[in-house]
């Protein structure tokens, strides 16, 4: 049994979807590259990932051979080496930048595709590239002349200059996700300023040219509203460290591919970046961005183990026959092939609503900005849990082979595991729709788009959609029991709420991606999500959609690598 030799070319879904969003020069152009890189991502790529996971993990170097602190983290050259050839690919730089061949910038759409596969082979490499990511906006959008003169053409090169990884250190001991609780000092020097105390969870250490920090300035006031926003250079320019030493770096479940570590800063030249006192402002912002790459870097665990189970179901021989004759290995490959293509139809849907928000040029709404958010907050949560769900259902229909560090499954489960506490919780992410609720009344714009779109679809897909009305009168019944209850009673039900949308939302994905792109499997598609989502037949099941549709949706001559 072979590798899958290109990601792309092996998912027609995706393809569909980036015909659908990119146009013109800038799709043919994305087509090639796009190609291009889905073949690195299952070839060279995936072994070094597997090879950083097993035998090349980061270390701290804590002192020389004269014992004097360096504090340095090595990683492997085959790491190195994916790090070059992945940022080299426009990932981070083509988002803010002019793509050379089309004279034009490229956009998060066609970046978010790169990490769909990316999060296919080494979901631990996308996290620094996440925190890059949020580097460059938070640099671009916020930053003086004089900080992104030094700064951002290194954190946006493709080549041309040194490159700068970013990070994103917000984590302290005492805190966690209650940031306000954070107790690094800034102390102005002139232009400058310089950081004293420790960040307790500081990813891609050693590797990031540059961090955005959020510290607190002699005098800021307590809580949130004190802290403002830092960029940080890793090192001086003699190449020593910039006031940064190196505790210890974490020995993490998953994603061991990214040097996380605690740190502490001693006298670090910082730079401020936008107003004092606005730092947690701007870093929500950046958090936004990062939620989207959480979530695909979700659906790319989901992807990969989708494609791990279907292949070795066509592969292996069990009492006689191919796993894939069997009817409840049929039915567990049909339901999770439908769950995967609606989740990255609902997650790259809303990568395009992203895109038209950030983009200047284009007119958008406060309420816009508002459903985006919750939109990002659902999915996350959802994606991540699924990504966790797809690895283990991949891992049983391998059997003893799926527990073994041989396979890539145990990989993909201790990754996907950490998806569900980066970028906040369910928790917090359930306190996130609330707060949308209460200041947006974000819950009336979801409701008015999900009814006007059911509304606007062909009689044939809203009957299939009945459930989904009948689920949208629920919403609303218990939207209005919370809004009438107190506050423990509200935060009971935040999660409930967001559990609701986003079955809510994703079937209306369905439904309107059967009538977009058209043909059978499409709707079949749509009719196993709804029947899932919505347990029509959770017992008696004497349709087996699952068997009938097989053909269609997983195939019946899977070609076996």
């Amino acid at each position: 049994m072979k590798k899958i030799e290109n990601f792309y070319l092996e998912d027609h879904h995706l393809q569909q979807l980036m015909c659908h969003y990119l146009k013109g020069d800038f799709y043919q152009w994305a087509e090639g590259e796009l190609t291009e890189f889905g073949g690195m991502c299952a070839g060279d790529i995936d072994e070094r990932a597997a090879h950083t996971d097993r035998e090349g993990q980061p270390r701290l170097i804590k002192y020389n051979r004269f014992g004097e602190e360096v504090s340095e983290i090595w990683v492997n050259e085959g790491y190195k080496k994916t790090v070059e050839e992945t940022y080299k690919k426009g990932i981070v730089g083509y988002i803010h930048k002019e793509i050379p061949e089309l004279g034009s910038k490229g956009n998060y759409l066609y970046s978010y595709a790169q990490g769909y596969l990316l999060s296919q082979t080494e979901p631990g490499f996308y996290c620094p590239v996440t925190l890059t990511m949020a580097t460059a906006l938070l640099l671009e959008k916020y930053a003086s002349d004089e900080v992104k003169k030094k700064f951002l053409k290194h954190v946006l090169a493709t080549g041309e200059v040194e490159f700068y990884e970013g990070a994103t250190f917000l984590t302290e001991r005492q805190g966690g996700s209650d940031v306000g609780a954070n107790e690094v000092r800034a102390v102005e020097n002139g232009d400058e300023y310089n950081l004293y105390g420790e960040k307790y969870f500081a990813s891609n250490s050693g590797m990031c040219g540059v961090a955005m920090v959020l510290a607190r300035i002699d005098g800021a006031g307590v809580g949130t509203k004190g802290l403002s926003l830092f960029a940080v250079p890793w090192r001086k320019k003699d190449g020593s460290l910039n006031g940064i030493h190196v505790r210890r770096l974490k020995d993490k479940l998953g994603v061991r591919a990214v040097p996380s570590a605690e740190i502490e800063f001693d006298g670090a030249r910082a730079y401020l970046v936008g107003e004092p006192n606005k730092g947690i402002y701007y870093m929500m912002e950046a958090l936004n961005l990062s939620r989207i790459c959480n979530a695909v870097a979700s659906i790319g665990i989901m992807r990969r183990a989708y494609m791990e189970a279907r292949n070795y179901a066509f592969y292996r021989t069990a009492f006689g026959e191919k796993l894939a004759h069997y009817p409840m290995i049929r039915e567990s490959l049909v339901n999770l092939a439908a769950k995967q293509e609606v989740e990255t139809s609902a997650v790259f849907r809303l990568v395009e609503m992203f895109d038209r928000i950030s983009d200047d040029n284009i007119p958008t709404s406060e309420d816009d900005a508002a459903l985006t958010r919750l939109l990002i907050a659902i999915l996350k949560k959802e994606s991540a849990e699924q990504a966790i769900h797809f690895s283990h259902e991949a891992i049983e229909l391998h059997g003893g082979n799926g527990y073994i560090e041989d396979f890539v499954l145990p990989r993909l489960l201790r990754d996907a595991q950490v998806l569900t506490v980066w970028e906040g919780t369910a928790n917090i992410l359930g306190l996130e729709v609330l707060r949308l609720m209460k200041k947006y009344r974000v819950h009336e714009l979801f409701l008015s788009k999900m009814k006007k779109e059911l509304a606007g679809l062909p009689e044939e897909l809203i009957k299939l959609g009945e459930p989904v009305l009948e689920g949208l009168i629920v919403l609303e019944k218990l939207l209005v029991k919370v809004a009438e209850a107190d506050g423990d009673t509200q935060t009971y039900h935040s999660k409930r709420i967001a559990e609701l949308m986003v079955l809510i939302y994703e079937s209306v994905v369905a439904l309107s991606d059967a009538a977009l792109f058209g043909g059978e499997r499409r709707r079949m598609i749509a009719d196993i999500y709804i029947e899932n989502a919505w347990k029509k037949n959770e017992w008696l099941d004497s349709e087996m959609k699952s068997l009938k549709y097989f053909k269609e949706i997983v195939g019946l001559n899977v070609k076996v690598y």
